[in-house]
């Protein structure tokens, strides 16, 4: 029986726009952004950020190393939250409606602090709620230390929560995420970015619960 539900926050409960984060690093002054601005998992400083082996101070100063001038962290903010397209509402609806059912709702993302500064923030829904409103807990990568895909990222989880696989569902864009939660037992969903992916977790509650 599925107790808990750990989700994705880029490409599940909101959705990215990679292309609009890669033209802002550009217009930054970046010129290899394409190279360095994955969908799913940064590399180099961008992927140190967020497994939190440099601080936001010190992106920032590599940063400016990279484009050749100094580099405000409002401008890195700038670049970092072109990412975020949308927050849809079904989701925000989905989650409230998912916590008032009972089920724990668990917040497990490869992220930073620049992206934070806006998803912790009154601003996150327009609604004057930050994502942690949503969530019974909250695990992300540069707090953490420990990137997804690592197993070593979702078993910390699940010995946090005290929680067991096969009474976890993983909600996940990313296939190479999702793979490392089911071979750990994991049940999981990979939604596409961007996708309603509500309709489909419901028919696997349904399908768990033995439900018609």
């Amino acid at each position: 029986m599925i107790k808990n539900i750990i989700f994705d926050l880029g490409g599940v409960v909101i959705t990215i726009d990679q292309p609009q984060a890669v033209r802002r690093f550009t217009e930054l002054g970046l010129k290899d952004a394409t190279q360095r601005l994955d969908p799913y998992t940064q590399e180099g400083i961008f992927g140190d950020l967020e497994a939190g082996k440099i601080t936001a101070e010190e992106f920032r100063l590599e940063f400016s190393k990279l484009i050749g001038r100094e580099a405000t962290y409002e401008e890195c903010q700038y670049g970092w939250q072109g990412y975020k397209k949308d927050v849809p509402q079904r989701n925000l609806q989905m989650l409230r409606k998912l916590r008032k059912e009972g089920y724990r709702i668990i917040l497990l993302s490869n992220t930073n602090q620049y992206m934070m500064d806006w998803a912790e923030s009154t601003a996150f829904d327009g609604e004057g709620h930050p994502v942690g409103d949503y969530f019974d807990a909250v695990y992300l990568s540069f707090r953490v230390k420990m990137m997804k895909p690592d197993e070593q990222f979702f078993n910390y989880v699940l010995m946090q929560e005290q929680i067991l696989p096969e009474e976890t569902i993983f909600i996940d864009d990313g296939p190479r995420n999702v793979a490392a939660a089911s071979q750990l037992g994991i049940n999981t969903l990979c939604p596409v970015n961007g996708e309603d992916w509500t309709g489909d977790l419901e028919e696997m509650l349904k399908s768990e619960s033995g439900c018609c």
